[in-house]
C-alpha cells in the first residue's frame, strides 16, 4: 500500500471529481482505486502529463478496452484552462480561412463527454395515486408496442431502445454429451483403470468400485448474417442480439456476408458495444450492397465449414433469401451446410407476412434443406427465437400452409 499524499491544494478533490466522470462513462473506479490514484501522484512529476495520465490510467483503468474511454475522458477533464481558451480561438480563426471537414469521433469519446457535462438536477414530481396506475398502462403499452413493432418501421431513438432490450436476451446454454468422461462418485457407470489403480496403491486389496460420468459441453454456435440492401436495417439491429450473444457464452462465430464473407467474431468479442460495432463497420466493405448467398456458402463451407462446424454445431442464417444469382448453385451449398451441422435454423423477416409464399429461386433452393424456418422482424420474433432453441429440435420443422 502506498503512502497517502502530502501537502495542500485541490488535487484529492480533483482526482475525486475524475473518478466520479469515470463511472458516469461506465468505467468501474471504487474509493480504493481513488486512494491508490492519489498516492501514485505522489511518485512522478506532476508537471510531466504524460506521467500523470500513465498513473492514473495504471490504477483507474485495469482492461484494455477501457483505455480509449479513459483516453477521451482524460482529455476532456484535466486540461489547462488558458490553453483550452487559446485553442479555441485559433481553432475558429482557422475556421475563418477555411471549412474543415467533419471527422468521425472515436470509440469512447461521446460517453466521456456525455460524462463531463453537468447532470440537471430535476425537482422530484409531486406522486398523485391517480396518475400513477395511468402512466403505468402507458409504460407497458409502450413497451408491448415496441416488442411487436417491425425493425424496418423503427425511428433512429426506438432502433436505440430496441437494442437495449435485444442486449438483454440470452440464449439457452443447451449442453451436448462428449467422448470423454469425469470422475463421479455417483457416476452410472464404473471405471475399471481408476478401481485398478486405486487397488494397486492398496497393495492389491479389494477398494470400492470408482465411477465415471460422461462430459457434456455447449455446442459451438454460427451465425451467417446477410447486411446486402434489403437486409440492411434488420441486421444493424440485429448486431445488438449478435454481441450480446458473443459476449456471454463460449465459442460462437459470427459471419456477415453480402457479395462476400467476412469473419467478425473477434471484433463482436470486444465488450463495449459501440467499440465493437465501429470495429465491424471498418471491417465490412459490402454493407447495403448486392447480395450472392450461393457464392458466400460456397466460400463459407470451402474455408470455415470444418474449423467451426464441430462438435454438434447449430447455425442461425439471418437472409431473406433474394439473391441477386438467381440462386445459382444455392440449393448444393445449403445441403452441404445443413449436412455439416446439428441443427440449421434459418431467420426470413419476409415471413412476418400472412400471405407468404417461397416463390423465390433462392428460397426455394434452401428451403428443403433447413430444420426450422422462423421470422426475424422485431423483439417478440428474437424471444420466439430463444423459447425454440431449448425446445426438442423433432418439432421445429417448418410446414407449408395448407
Amino acid at each position: 500500500m502506498l503512502p497517502p499524499p502530502q501537502g495542500g491544494g485541490c488535487l484529492a478533490a480533483n482526482v475525486m471529481q475524475f473518478a466520479r466522470m469515470l463511472r458516469r462513462a461506465g468505467i468501474p473506479v471504487g474509493p480504493g482505486q481513488v486512494i491508490d490514484a492519489q498516492a501514485a501522484l505522489c511518485h512522478i512529476d506532476l508537471t510531466a502529463k504524460a506521467e500523470v495520465h500513465a498513473a492514473l490510467r495504471a490504477v483507474m483503468a485495469t482492461r484494455r478496452e477501457q483505455h480509449e474511454v479513459f483516453d477521451a475522458a482524460f482529455a476532456l477533464f484535466w486540461r489547462n484552462p488558458e490553453r483550452a481558451i487559446a485553442e479555441s480561438v485559433m481553432a475558429a480563426l482557422d475556421g475563418a480561412r477555411r471549412q474543415a471537414e467533419p471527422q468521425k469521433p472515436k470509440a469512447g469519446s461521446r460517453r466521456a463527454a456525455e460524462a463531463m457535462a453537468p447532470r440537471e438536477r430535476r425537482e422530484p414530481p409531486k406522486q398523485e395515486p391517480e396518475r400513477e396506475h395511468l402512466e403505468a398502462a402507458l409504460l407497458v403499452s409502450a413497451e408491448e408496442r415496441l416488442r411487436k413493432m417491425d425493425f424496418e418501421a423503427m425511428s433512429e431513438e426506438e432502433v436505440r431502445a430496441a437494442r437495449a432490450a435485444i442486449a438483454r436476451l440470452r440464449l439457452p446454454f443447451d449442453e451436448l454429451p462428449t467422448r470423454r468422461f469425469r470422475p463421479d462418485p455417483l457416476g452410472p457407470r464404473a471405471d475399471l483403470r481408476a478401481t485398478l489403480r486405486q487397488s494397486l496403491r492398496e497393495g492389491g486389496d479389494l477398494v470400492e468400485i470408482a465411477r465415471k460420468r460422461r462430459r457434456t459441453r455447449t455446442p459451438p454456435l454460427v451465425v451467417l448474417a446477410d447486411i446486402s440492401g434489403s437486409m440492411a436495417r434488420y441486421a444493424a439491429v440485429l448486431l445488438a442480439f449478435l454481441h450480446a450473444v458473443a459476449n456471454d457464452r463460449a465459442r460462437v462465430h459470427v459471419f456477415l456476408f453480402g457479395t462476400r464473407l467476412t469473419n467478425v467474431t473477434r471484433a463482436l468479442r470486444h465488450r463495449d458495444p459501440e467499440v465493437a460495432f465501429q470495429m465491424v463497420a471498418n471491417i465490412v466493405p459490402d454493407w447495403s450492397g448486392g447480395t450472392r448467398i450461393g457464392e458466400t456458402l460456397h466460400t463459407f463451407n470451402r474455408e470455415w465449414g470444418r474449423r467451426v462446424l464441430g462438435q454438434g454445431a447449430t447455425v442461425l442464417l439471418i437472409t431473406d433469401g433474394l439473391d441477386r444469382e438467381g440462386g445459382k448453385g444455392l440449393a448444393e451449398e445449403a445441403e452441404r451446410l445443413s449436412k455439416s451441422c446439428r441443427r440449421l435454423i434459418w431467420l426470413n423477416p419476409l415471413l412476418r407476412w400472412e400471405g407468404f409464399e417461397p416463390k423465390a429461386a433462392g428460397i426455394r433452393a434452401i428451403l428443403p434443406h433447413v430444420d426450422d424456418f422462423r421470422p426475424v422482424h422485431n423483439i417478440e420474433s428474437l424471444q420466439a427465437l430463444v423459447h425454440a432453441l431449448s425446445g426438442p429440435a423433432s418439432q421445429r420443422r417448418w410446414r407449408k400452409a395448407a
